[in-house]
């Protein structure tokens, strides 16, 4: 099975791009490929494009965004890792989204509506904050973030949404115990969803 990671932290050191490596290295042991995509690594351009609205009568996906669809083509699950900032998605996160999972690739044009492209492709999400874990529990903020993205982006795209795990309290200063032990959870996560005999099961839904 082939993974993409989605990494949006523009800190190469930071506990996103430590998460990135270490779901890595639990989805390759488990005997699956992993492909990391460092949005800031890449310098990836968040900004759509007039001609990339599917709207639009020049309509046409610019070049990076066609090369992303390309690598992208044959992977079975999505895993996005990005802290969250005013309780949202990075801008990085959310323009990788608008461009590559947009027209074409993500969904294409139905009679009506929209038709999902991605049916089969599972979806895993790991998130960070500096507010307390249980903070974002008791006051929505992740139910609400889960909502408002896991599940639209899921249904617009026919995506499964298989896993999201938070992380919160991620400060500077956190003791080197305590993050190696969430970093252990990272890769135990990914050897627990598909180290099993048969572990796209739950994707193809």
């Amino acid at each position: 099975m082939r993974q993409a990671i989605i990494v949006s932290h523009p800190n190469p050191r930071s506990f996103n791009a430590a998460m990135a490596r270490a779901y890595g290295e639990g989805l390759q042991a488990a005997g699956h490929e992993a492909v990391t995509r460092d949005l800031y690594g890449l310098d990836f351009d968040p900004r759509l494009r007039a001609r990339e609205l599917p709207w639009s009568e020049d309509f046409a996906p610019g070049p990076d965004v066609v090369a992303e669809r390309a690598l992208l083509k044959e992977v079975s699950v999505f895993v996005f890792i990005y802290a969250l900032w005013f309780n949202t998605p990075p801008a990085m996160t959310k323009g990788y989204i608008e461009r590559v999972f947009g027209m074409g690739f993500g969904y294409g044009r139905a009679s009506a509506t929209s038709e999902p492209l991605l049916r089969g492709r599972g979806l895993v999400s790991f998130t960070s904050s500096g507010a307390p874990g249980e903070w974002t529990k008791e006051t929505g903020a992740l139910d609400r973030l889960r909502g408002a993205f896991d599940d639209y982006l899921a249904e617009i795209c026919g995506l499964t949404v298989i896993e999201h795990r938070h992380f919160g309290g991620i400060v500077p200063g956190l003791r080197p115990d305590a993050v190696r032990g969430m970093l252990d959870e990272v890769r135990g996560t990914a050897t627990r969803l598909f180290g099993g005999p048969d572990p796209a099961r739950d994707i193809a839904t």
